[in-house]
């Protein structure tokens, strides 16, 4: 499973990374952090309420061995937990920032607090890796979660993110397919008329590191039969290692259908920012929360 390939080469590199959980008051977040810490890929900053944080960890089970590889950062609320969780991100205290039991939005204004916050003045995208069972490839979306109806310059700078992130690790030219209802350029469906800029502008050097192609359906992006039957000859028709999605609903959609009737085990950060932003979902299981720190992990010397 792609999922335990990730982990193996992020061991292999021997360098371990230290994640702060904003607002880290879910026993599913902590049993994902002793994961990480038992896989030797990941050390933890808690922040949070101290006593509630406390007996989560007594209740995960924390052997001896592990309780050198975590410390608590008290904060009363939410609010406070996003501050200070952004603060040692900035600091270098911590290399990734990780969304706890609080509102993204809340996450997101103390990341673009002017002061003490991540901000690049890069466009702030959603990358999700999807991990099948049975197959030892990553799949990724970009992006599902950030941007609601970007325009042309905003998703030059999102497939951009999605491709440094990818590069780090491991696949050196991610071919994306630029998505749309149809694989023919048509003035009437602005997705198209994107797609096939962005795919001009991959092939004069203005997107790097990567193989832009579209527009393209979701079919002949990832099924080199479905892009044979259509006539579709491409590098990236059928071999897409990135899908780019026109808009948040399509996004959002495909992420859905992928995890629930694809069941996929999915993981999710926000690049373009200082440093990996990890982005769960509070119904997300552990192993979907595992997959998003090891995500994180492997993007950080791309992002900062």
């Amino acid at each position: 499973m792609a999922l335990e390939k990730l982990v193996a080469t992020i061991k292999a590199r021997s360098n371990i990374q230290t994640i702060a959980i904003a607002h880290s008051t879910d026993i599913s977040l902590i049993q994902a952090a002793k994961q990480a810490i038992e896989k030797g890929i990941a050390s933890f900053i808690f922040v949070g309420p101290v006593a509630i944080m406390e007996t989560l960890v007594k209740e995960a089970e924390f052997t001896d061995e592990l309780a050198n590889k975590f410390t608590f950062v008290n904060a009363s609320t939410d609010k406070e937990s996003a501050r200070q969780a952004v603060q040692l991100v900035a600091e270098g205290k911590a290399d990734a920032l990780m969304k706890g039991m609080l509102a993204t939005s809340t996450l997101l204004k103390a990341v673009l607090n002017k002061e003490m916050g991540l901000r690049t003045g890069k466009v702030l995208s959603h990358l999700a890796a999807f991990s099948f069972k049975g197959n030892e490839r990553l799949l990724f979306l970009t992006d599902a979660a950030m941007n609601i109806a970007p325009d042309l310059k905003e998703k030059v700078e999102i497939v951009q993110n999605a491709v440094d992130a990818v590069r780090k690790i491991g696949i050196d030219k991610p071919k994306v397919a630029a998505l749309a209802a149809v694989e023919t350029v048509n003035p009437s469906m602005q997705a198209t008329l994107d797609a096939a800029s962005l795919t001009q502008m991959s092939k004069r050097g203005q997107i790097t590191d990567c193989v832009v192609d579209g527009p393209l359906g979701l079919d002949n992006a990832i099924s080199e039969e479905s892009a044979s039957q259509k006539g579709i000859s491409s590098e990236v028709a059928g071999r897409a290692d990135i899908l780019m999605a026109p808009s948040i609903e399509v996004g959002n959609v495909l992420y859905k259908s992928l995890t629930y009737f694809g069941g996929a085990v999915v993981g999710g950060i926000i690049v373009g920012a200082k440093a990996p932003i990890i982005l769960t979902s509070r119904t997300d299981k552990v192993e979907s929360k595992l997959l998003s720190m090891a995500l994180a992990i492997s993007s950080i010397e791309v992002n900062r």
